[in-house]
Formats: structure tokens, C-alpha cells, sequence
């Protein structure tokens, strides 16, 4: 069926209506729950990993019920040769949960680069929820412009093989790729960036920035926030074509996404102590 189920052109208001939630989760994680910096505990990373996911279901159920009062009264989607409304909301709500499943197997691979860039800057434990959260809502951005821009590119087929030869020759080089950390120190982005821009060494709470003697310094944290972002950018360019493998839905993609990548953080720290036990996770992903 190439008729989208949620046009933008009906649907902006649910995009601006799912943004504005996200938004207020993410302010009152960083406002409330998380003002005072401090070392996130497992139990307490627990708990928030507990809620994303909770909240990630919640909205999967109410995907689908809405589908199924919605479909069966809209006209434009009746006038579709054999369209069944019960079976289509049942299809919205798998292709939801799948994309949302194969989101958070590779967001493990994002956990593992968490690990190394941390232990490389040696950032303090409770200084990396900031960089984190501000990591997180940058992702948040290059998501959204990488599924717009693939929603459009989605419309020819060709490009959806070339997407299709892309996921493949991506899961080869994944299980063929020998297993080694990557090194914060030799990123051409990190490298860059110090030549560019003053860095100190030191810490100054949980600033990015810092001002001395008239000049403004970039912190480690800053250098950090920057491998993250440019790590997760490289990610986006695989999962997001996978998860378009599944559904050419631009709002289950979104959402799905979306919900996956709010509950990293917690999962970092639920995880970041025995990351080094996925040993066959590259296998998994390929």
C-alpha cells in the first residue's frame, strides 16, 4: 500500500503535540529530577529505564486504539481497493513496537562508545548525565532531520533498494570489523575542534564553557558532548534506514525512534558496568 496511513499534511498537529511531551519529559528530567548534579545510582537508573519504557508501551496502545477508531471512519483511506481498518491498526502497532525493538538493540553500540569516550576525557560520574542529556536532545534533532529527509527519498523506489543494498553491506562490515574501541583522540571532529577552539583540561562543574583571563575555554565535557554527537549521526545513518526497511510510515518511524532514544541514558547507566559482556552483540546486530 503506498498510501501513507499518517500523512504530514493531516498529522502536524500529533508531530507538534509528540514534540511538546518530549520536550516536557526532557526539561523536567534536567529541571527536577536531575538539577543538582550527582553519580546516577543502578537503582535509580533503574527506575527511569523502567518509566522510558513504560511510557514507550503506553504510547504504543494508544497508537493503535486510535487506528482503530480513526480508520474506519476515514474516507480517504476507505477508498483504498481492500483496505481493512482492524488489520491495518494491528499493522501500525507491530511495525511501532518492531522499529522501537530494533532502536534500542542498537542503541547498545551508542552504550559502548558512552563507556569509552567517558573513560577517555575521564569525565566525573555525576557530571555525565549533562552531557548525556544535551547528547540525547541533539540526537533528538539529527533523528528528526534524517527521517524527514528519508521520508521524502522513501517515495522513489529506487532508493529503497539502494537503502536495502546499504542495510546489507552495513551488517557484513559489522560482523567482519574487527573488535576494537574507538579512540576519542584520533576523531577528525575532536581533532578539529581543539585546533579550532581554547580547550582546558580542567573542570568547572558541569560547564561546557568556562571564562579565564578574558578568554572563553571549552571544558572536556564540551569535547565530549561532541564525539557523542558526531558518533551518533554515524548511527542515525544505519538505524534509520532500517527501521524504514519495516515501515514507510514517517510517524511510526519518528515515534518509535524517538522513544528508543529517551531511554539511552538510563540504560547507559543501567548498563555501562558490564557493557564488555556483550561480546557477541556485533553478531546480533549484523
Amino acid at each position: 500500500m503506498d498510501v501513507l496511513l499518517f500523512p504530514f499534511q493531516e498529522y502536524w498537529w500529533f508531530y507538534l503535540a509528540f514534540t511538546g511531551f518530549v520536550l516536557a519529559m526532557l526539561l523536567l528530567d534536567l529541571g527536577v529530577f536531575h538539577k543538582h548534579a550527582h553519580a546516577v545510582s543502578i537503582k535509580e537508573s533503574a527506575i527511569w529505564s523502567t518509566v522510558w519504557f513504560c511510557l514507550a508501551l503506553t504510547f504504543g496502545a494508544v497508537l493503535y486504539f486510535y487506528a482503530l477508531n480513526k480508520f474506519p471512519s476515514d474516507p480517504r483511506l476507505l477508498t483504498i481497493p481492500g483496505f481493512d481498518p482492524t488489520a491495518s491498526a494491528r499493522q501500525v502497532v507491530l511495525e511501532y513496537v518492531t522499529g522501537f525493538i530494533i532502536e534500542k538493540a542498537l542503541a547498545v553500540d551508542n552504550i559502548f562508545v558512552f563507556v569509552v569516550v567517558f573513560s577517555y576525557f575521564a569525565i566525573p560520574p555525576q557530571y555525565q548525565h549533562r552531557v548525556l542529556f544535551f547528547g540525547i536532545l541533539g540526537a533528538l534533532v539529527f533523528r528528526a532531520g534524517f527521517i524527514a529527509i528519508g521520508a521524502v527519498l522513501m517515495k522513489y523506489q529506487w532508493v529503497v533498494i539502494v537503502a536495502g543494498i546499504f542495510l546489507i553491506i552495513t551488517g557484513i562490515k559489522i560482523l567482519l570489523s574487527p573488535e576494537r574501541a574507538p579512540d576519542p583522540g584520533t576523531n577528525p571532529v575532536i581533532r578539529l575542534a581543539k585546533r579550532l577552539l581554547p580547550v582546558t583540561d580542567k573542570f568547572y562543574g558541569q560547564k561546557f564553557f568556562m571564562r579565564e583571563n578574558g578568554r572563553t575555554f571549552v571544558t572536556p565535557l564540551f569535547l565530549a558532548l561532541v564525539f557523542i554527537e558526531f558518533s551518533d549521526i554515524i548511527f542515525a545513518i544505519d538505524s534509520v534506514p532500517a527501521i524504514f526497511a519495516i515501515t514507510k510510515e514517517p510517524l511510526i518511524v519518528f515515534t518509535s525512534n524517538i522513544f528508543a532514544i529517551l531511554g539511552l541514558r538510563s540504560l547507559y547507566f543501567l548498563l555501562a558496568g558490564v557493557v564488555d559482556k556483550f561480546r557477541y552483540l556485533k553478531f546480533g546486530l549484523g
